[in-house]
């Protein structure tokens, strides 16, 4: 592992921290996280980077050199090695099975209609056999029952009940509609891995990871929402042929001896006003 810098940092690689920091800081004062909690949320995680990716010969770092390479007291990296041992926090039990049991639906052509669309399933195993809300729940685990499955769901949006009392599974329910802190786990989880591959990108390693988007400035707000419709309806679609194609490779790598390798794929949208606020001369 190349050892940081000590020389001041790029104007541009600044100016780029403070375009990514800047929502995140919006989000951190709307929820009373203060600088001071940050502050020490930064030297733990400044000590967990250097003692565990910034090693010489695989032997970890004295704590003079993670402090000198950090900036946190020596006293502080001490207390906070000690801290590390302790392991990260798993991810909501609903988010574990839920996320499970969303993919089987959506990457099963069982419960999938022509259109490879999911299908409306019974609630029960008497109503609909193995094409049913209650076999699905029970092919991915038998030990939680699915009427606790479909209340959660409903809660957070994830499924609702249609006029035949047919659990329906919503399109975009990738991410739970309510539940903080189902939604806070995704937060993490998505953007960790948006700008893990940035980074690696930023840093010249190969190969490089996709990363690519379209931006324009200078649209009507119609237009950005004929476009933001565009982009879920094709974004859907993406995000549904990779799941069924990981399924199957998942499936078919199930009696491999290599390692273990995560991957993730993802879209995202995004709209506000342009920085300027004088309109676009109409054209003659």
């Amino acid at each position: 592992m190349e050892e940081p810098t000590s020389a001041m940092p790029s104007a541009a690689l600044v100016q780029a921290l403070r375009r990514v920091l800047k929502p995140l800081v919006r989000l951190l004062l709307e929820k009373g996280i203060t600088l001071q909690y940050l502050t020490d949320l930064l030297k733990r995680l400044y000590v967990e980077v250097a003692e565990r990716e910034f090693r010489i010969d695989d032997k970890p770092p004295t704590d003079s050199r993670i402090s000198l390479m950090s900036g946190v007291h020596r006293k502080d990296v001490s207390r906070l090695r000690a801290a590390l041992q302790t392991s990260e926090p798993r991810a909501p039990a609903v988010v574990s099975l839920g996320a499970t049991l969303v993919a089987t639906w959506l990457g099963n052509p069982l419960y999938l209609d022509p259109d490879s669309q999911p299908l409306p399933l019974p609630r029960f195993r008497s109503e609909g056999g193995d094409i049913s809300f209650e076999a699905l729940v029970a092919s991915v685990n038998n030990d939680i029952r699915s009427k606790v499955v479909l209340d959660e769901w409903i809660r957070l949006g994830v499924a609702h009940m249609d006029a035949d009392k047919r659990v329906c599974l919503n399109t975009n329910a990738f991410v739970p509609a309510e539940g903080f802190d189902e939604k806070a786990f995704y937060f993490g989880h998505n953007q960790h891995d948006h700008l893990a591959a940035a980074v690696h990108n930023l840093r010249g390693r190969q190969p490089p990871f996709m990363d690519r988007s379209v931006h324009y400035d200078a649209l009507s707000l119609a237009s950005v929402q004929a476009l933001s419709k565009q982009s879920l309806d094709q974004g859907m679609k993406a995000l549904l042929a990779i799941n069924k194609s990981a399924m199957a490779a998942e499936q078919q790598d199930a009696t491999s001896l290599e390692p273990r390798q995560r991957m993730t794929f993802g879209v995202y949208f995004y709209a506000e006003p342009a920085e300027t606020d004088t309109p676009p001369e109409a054209s003659a």
